[in-house]
């Protein structure tokens, strides 16, 4: 393993990633036949610190360090104020004579950047708004799940919705992996340019499609994926917005155009009705809950290797 923090998909090799996917799915399979997992982070501690809020992120972090034998201490904004009641340098000095690692879902990408640069211990990237990558781990392990492994760079994954966070790591990991990955959003919503020059120059050969046309993008793919139109931050362009995505809605009218064995994932928390209708979300096609399910494992998969040495 050549990495020493989890930042960004578009930073960790293609090695690291499928090193951490074979420890999930070996953790996640100990686990569904009964078995404890190896105590391989006993005496470790990892903190968790949010600046937003956070449903599957928080469980997920903390039960996977229950499950491996460690220890996890929330912090919320109140309590550390990272970058805005003390600097990102002294944060992460005082951290990393205390703790094993830290994982930070923050608003600003350049917090875990600063972080990272004056850290002993390894940070791990909870969300911020360039970047989902701990997302990304679960979602390939859905689809892995649905498809084989062996199978994935014969598989399109189509996103349809806002160039957003979620979109940049989905797009970053198809690549890494040698996947096809299509993109559907409104003109204003697309992908940001820098990141598309980035990972296009990074990955010369990486089957990547930009459109303004979901049909277009669904109607070979084998993963159909949205996220909220609306993220945190964004609420006052509400409005806008829904009207920006009119006709990006994944719905049963959406599904029918794309082919038979398309599966749908979404990374929740979902807005019903507007970027995935209830019948689609509750529908047989639908793997978003078990993708919700499979955090557990992908951050189980990320500390074992990146503080356990697995």
């Amino acid at each position: 393993m050549t990495m020493k923090h989890f930042i960004s998909i578009h930073e960790t090799s293609a090695d690291d990633i499928n090193h951490i996917l074979d420890v999930a799915f070996q953790l996640r399979e100990q686990r569904n036949n009964g078995k404890a997992n190896p105590p391989v982070l006993a005496g470790k501690t990892l903190a968790v610190y949010f600046a937003k809020p956070s449903l599957r992120t928080r469980v997920s972090f903390e039960q996977a360090m229950i499950e491996l034998g460690g220890n996890a201490i929330m912090l919320s904004s109140n309590d550390a104020g990272i970058g805005v009641r003390e600097s990102e340098h002294d944060v992460i000095k005082v951290l990393s004579g205390m703790v094993h690692g830290l994982a930070a879902r923050v608003f600003e990408h350049d917090v875990l950047i600063n972080l990272a640069k004056h850290s002993d211990i390894p940070i791990v990237n909870a969300l911020s708004d360039y970047s989902h990558p701990c997302q990304a781990l679960a979602d390939i392990m859905t689809i892995v799940d649905e498809f084989g492994r062996e199978d994935l760079p014969n598989r399109t994954i189509a996103y349809i919705g806002d160039g957003n966070n979620v979109a940049l790591s989905l797009a970053a990991i198809c690549g890494k992996l040698g996947m096809r990955f299509v993109i559907a959003s409104p003109p204003g919503y697309e992908l940001d340019g820098s990141f598309v020059d980035r990972i296009m120059s990074q990955l010369p050969d990486m089957d990547f499609e930009l459109t303004s046309d979901p049909m277009q993008a669904v109607h070979d793919a084998d993963v159909i994926y949205t996220d909220t139109w609306v993220s945190m931050g964004q609420e006052k362009e509400m409005e806008k917005r829904k009207q920006a995505f009119e006709g990006f809605q994944v719905n049963q009218v959406m599904l029918d155009y794309a082919p038979d064995h398309a599966i749908v994932l979404h990374c929740l928390p979902a807005h019903r009705g507007w970027e995935i209708t209830d019948e689609v979300l509750d529908g047989p096609r639908s793997r978003v809950f078990p993708e919700a399910h499979n955090r557990l494992h992908a951050q189980k998969g990320l500390l074992a290797v990146l503080m356990g040495g697995m």
